[in-house]
């Protein structure tokens, strides 16, 4: 009735705390990713508000300049 060998049972344990820490590992730097994804969404639109206004600046000085 007992057919495990004790040895391969405990390599099967070994590989699985193994992958545990693998998953665990991944999970984290999913973790930093996201992070670093949200971050970046902000800086685009903080670009975005800042070329946006620049833009507007320089429309209103040109449309103003009068070329005689």
């Amino acid at each position: 009735m007992s057919d495990i060998d004790p040895v391969k049972f405990g390599a099967l344990i070994a590989q699985v705390e193994n992958l545990e820490d693998q998953v665990t590992s991944l999970q984290n730097d999913v973790k930093t990713l996201l992070e670093l994804a949200n971050k970046s969404k902000g800086g685009l639109w903080a670009g975005m508000a800042i070329a946006s206004g620049l833009g507007a600046f320089a429309n209103y000085v040109i449309s103003h300049i009068k070329f005689n």
